[in-house]
């Protein structure tokens, strides 16, 4: 069976968003026309404690400043989808009635997590390959934001999963914090066995 997975949709990650992805809330619409082709809909949102690891403010250095945390990188990013807040849920005018389960990921305070599957040291999972094992999905399509990080990871940890996992990349918009960062991870992507389509391919 094919599910599509909708990732991080939140008000933090659209226009006047703590995070606000470039045109985040343009891929709305076609996302929602999507829903109605797939038999499961499920979505991930970033619910992260307050003094998250990732926040720069937790630190007290600049935006997108990169450090190491437990021996890995880390980009600082302003404090976003904070528990509880309006940055935190879900657009107010993304379509929620097919949505069958929402994954609330980056909850640990010491350890993000782009990915909706695992956490970023994949030593923790969120609970989404066991719901679509559970119910005989074999085949994701994969949209949100954004397409260079949590769209990227997600999708990736998927394949490794043994899903048979797509992108559909007009249903996604990065963040690109260097030009050509969401190309880059698309091309990523494809190495990894990831298919990259179009909405309009799908039917």
């Amino acid at each position: 069976m094919k599910a599509l997975i909708l990732v991080d949709i939140q008000n933090d990650f659209c226009p006047g968003g703590a995070l606000a992805v470039p045109e985040g809330d343009a891929i709305i619409p076609l996302i929602n026309r999507l829903q109605p082709l797939f038999e499961l809909v499920t979505a991930t949102q970033d619910w992260h404690p307050r003094g998250h690891g990732s926040f720069a403010s937790t630190h007290g250095q600049p935006i997108y400043t990169v450090i190491e945390i437990h021996g890995a990188p880390q980009t600082l990013w302003p404090d976003h989808c904070v528990q509880g807040t309006h940055g935190a849920e879900l657009a107010a005018s993304l379509d929620r009635a097919r949505i069958a389960r929402v994954f609330q990921k980056g909850t640990d305070p010491e350890i993000d997590s782009y990915s909706g599957f695992l956490d970023a040291d994949h030593k923790h999972a969120t609970g989404l390959a066991d719901f679509l094992r559970g119910r005989a999905v074999d085949e994701v399509y994969i949209v949100g934001l954004a397409t260079d990080y949590c769209v990227k990871y997600t999708a990736l940890d998927a394949a490794a999963l043994g899903f048979r996992a797509h992108v559909i990349e007009d249903a996604c918009r990065g963040v690109n914090l260097q030009p050509g960062d969401s190309e880059a991870a698309l091309a990523e992507m494809r190495t990894a066995g990831v298919g990259i389509v179009k909405g309009e391919e799908i039917g």
